[in-house]
């Protein structure tokens, strides 16, 4: 089995969950013998001194012998250390950068060197079809069923962050010149099916399915409900309806987002599968050194992109709550997002701010370091599809609290769960993880034993049956 992959990031460069499953994935596939071409955009940094030791990388420019352009080194503690034989990339002069600012797109697009490519691929012969449109058509899918509002919702689509369109507008460009240039590549590659990851893949993947009648399947991360509540994008809407309904087949990461997609966007059930996310158990953790940052100070951490979706509001109002019957604790919020100027003003607001530290966006080390220091990891989230990080909490031998609102509390029973909005059940939850130590040893015992049911080799052998079931029509 061959298969030609969609995805727009890739560790160590990652924004979120969605590339540390692509990496997780792709190193199970691999394990089963399943031959991946990765075709990634170069708003993420490959090369030699920047790729795992699991990948080779293949750009046009190595195809006609040329070296591969010079980039910066990358970030401490990138992931990957083991060999796999079947995996490679390719990449494309796209920038697709989903969790930014208009200000930090704009110099990560500045920062690239993005070249115009004809529509003929050269030397094939053959001419790539146009890419799905996604702006403007007058045959965009129809606006989303009307449904109650979510409880929660009214947060911004991402794509429409800042105080103009312009962002949204390259972005959405950007995702058809990506779509333009995967089908290219797409050309002279033996493969048996197409796999594209999130949104922004999803022309891509149309295109490819197209031009090389390859069957086409869809790994649906997250939805644009889950992003935006009811408040959702109308072109994010029709890029993501389109791709399932053109998919031979939709994989989906939870039941809880299988639910969504067939309500939601009108799928039919039988080509829906539902394939769980896993974690990557290493050597790291135990590795990590621990420096408290205040002694005998409890950690409850909140480690996410700080957006709407994640529930930020809800874990500060939960904090407010336990620090007036325990005061000895310190919230730590890690991550970055489209509200995190509003959580700092709202920590401070409800007079919480001095027991409130936000270290903005981790990675590698640090977030090992992070997870060695906490007492308790929350994901409150509104909506979650998955939610990798509480299995990464785990794995490091941190408690966890979940919202039910997510995927991974279908996968996990010892966890503590909660409703989202719930900020009084949640408080306390915190409080009885802090003053009952065995309570806490019972989750992190169970919590670890449990955790290792979950592999990403299992999650490859049901993609392949996945992608099986689509060649055989």
């Amino acid at each position: 089995m061959k298969v030609f992959m969609l995805g727009w990031e890739f560790p160590p460069y990652i924004s979120g969950g969605l590339g540390t499953a692509c990496y997780g994935l792709t190193k199970g596939l691999d394990e089963v013998g399943v031959e991946v071409t990765f075709v990634l955009p170069t708003a993420v940094p490959v090369g030699p001194s920047t790729t795992t030791a699991h990948v080779s990388v293949r750009s046009p420019a190595t195809q006609a012998g040329k070296a591969p352009p010079a980039v910066p080194p990358p970030p401490s503690g990138s992931l990957g250390t083991t060999e796999m034989e079947h995996v490679r990339f390719r990449t494309v002069p796209a920038a697709l950068q989903a969790y930014a600012t208009p200000e930090s797109y704009r110099v990560v697009r500045e920062s690239q060197v993005i070249k115009t490519t004809g529509a003929v691929h050269p030397g094939s012969g053959q001419t790539p079809a146009a890419p799905p449109e996604i702006a403007g058509s007058s045959t965009a899918a129809p606006a989303p069923p009307p449904a109650p509002p979510a409880p929660g919702a009214g947060g911004q689509s991402f794509v429409n962050m800042g105080p103009g369109a312009d962002y949204a507008g390259d972005l959405m460009e950007q995702v058809r010149r990506y779509a333009r240039l995967a089908t290219e590549v797409s050309l002279d590659e033996p493969f048996d099916v197409v796999h594209a990851h999130d949104w922004m893949t999803y022309p891509a993947g149309l295109s490819v399915a197209a031009v090389t009648n390859r069957p086409l399947v869809i790994h649906v991360h997250s939805t644009e409900f889950d992003r935006s509540g009811e408040r959702v994008n109308q072109q994010v809407y029709d890029i993501e309806r389109a791709g399932m309904h053109g998919a031979d087949r939709v994989i989906c990461v939870s039941h809880f987002t299988r639910n969504i997609v067939i309500n939601r966007y009108g799928v039919e059930p039988e080509k829906v599968s539902v394939v769980y996310n896993a974690v990557e158990i290493n050597d790291r953790a135990a590795e990590a050194a621990t420096t408290p940052i205040r002694r005998g100070e409890r950690i409850v951490l909140f480690l996410g992109r700080i957006t709407m979706q994640k529930g930020p509001e809800y874990f500060l109002a939960a904090a407010k709550k336990v620090l007036e019957k325990y005061p000895n604790v310190r919230f730590v919020m890690a991550g970055s997002g489209d509200m995190i100027r509003s959580t700092i003003e709202m920590a401070a607001q409800m007079g919480i701010g001095q027991k409130v530290t936000f270290t903005g966006f981790l990675r590698g080390a640090d977030v090992d370091r992070i997870f060695q220091m906490a007492d308790l990891y929350v994901m409150p989230s509104v909506s979650e599809p998955f939610g990798i990080a509480p299995l990464e909490a785990m794995s490091h031998n941190v408690p966890v609290l979940i919202s039910k609102q997510s995927g991974v509390s279908e996968v996990i029973q010892h966890a503590l769960k909660v409703d989202f909005w719930d900020i009084d059940e949640m408080a306390n939850k915190i409080l009885a993880v802090l003053r009952h130590p065995p309570l806490q040893r019972t989750l992190r015992e169970h919590g670890s034993f449990e955790l290792r049911k979950l592999s990403w080799r299992d999650s490859a052998v049901r993609c392949k049956e996945v992608y099986e079931a689509a060649v055989a029509g």
